[in-house]
């Protein structure tokens, strides 16, 4: 497993060696091991895949808020996503920034976000299968986000018609959000 840091703190794309021949790949998609590789504290308890049918489905900017916040590592089994990732961390020196990334069943790279930061994608692709592993169990009434096109966080988002849940389009913008988290207070989790 390789690991690379973005210019967020706590942000990592992850690669994984995929043993190639004629019948096609093997990958070891998790090991407990490489939690502490990614600062991470406690199991992993939830794997989710999300299956969208269109290219443009928008799903996020989500987070959880605390006791109950999740950190991810996601990635594309089928398709490809523009991902997104925007910190929430009050006090953090990238506070609003957001880095983002193509996850794609061909370049098979994987993304950790841990706890406080809103994260979301747009399908590229009809069909696209979405994992994520996560390191809180879903949890409604601590379910949060901010709207995945506010103006203020100029998020290049691909230039396809967005299909968004009702629930999506009322989240608020990155302004009218009071956020449950602090910087430095924030726990990694989700590792092994």
């Amino acid at each position: 497993m390789d690991v690379t840091a973005t210019d967020i703190d706590g942000l990592l794309i992850v690669r994984l060696k995929a043993h190639r021949d004629r019948r096609g790949c093997f990958m070891e998609t998790w090991r407990a091991e490489w939690g502490k590789k990614l600062r991470v504290s406690r199991p992993f308890v939830q794997d989710n895949l999300c299956r969208s049918e269109a290219a443009g489905v928008v799903r996020g900017l989500h987070f959880q808020r605390p006791p109950a916040a999740q950190a991810k590592l996601v990635w594309v089994g089928r398709g490809a996503v523009f991902d997104a990732a925007v910190d929430l961390r009050l006090g953090s020196p990238t506070y609003g920034r957001w880095h983002a990334l193509v996850l794609s069943e061909e370049n098979m790279l994987r993304f950790y976000v841990p706890e406080g930061f809103a994260h979301g994608y747009m399908t590229l692709e009809a069909g696209t299968e979405f994992h994520y592993k996560v390191g809180a169990y879903y949890s409604p009434e601590h379910e949060g986000g901010i709207r995945f096109n506010d103006p203020a966080l100029g998020i290049p988002w691909p230039k396809i018609s967005p299909l968004i849940s009702e629930k999506d389009e009322k989240l608020p913008s990155l302004a009218d959000l009071q956020s449950p988290f602090s910087y430095g207070k924030t726990r990694f989790t989700g590792g092994g």
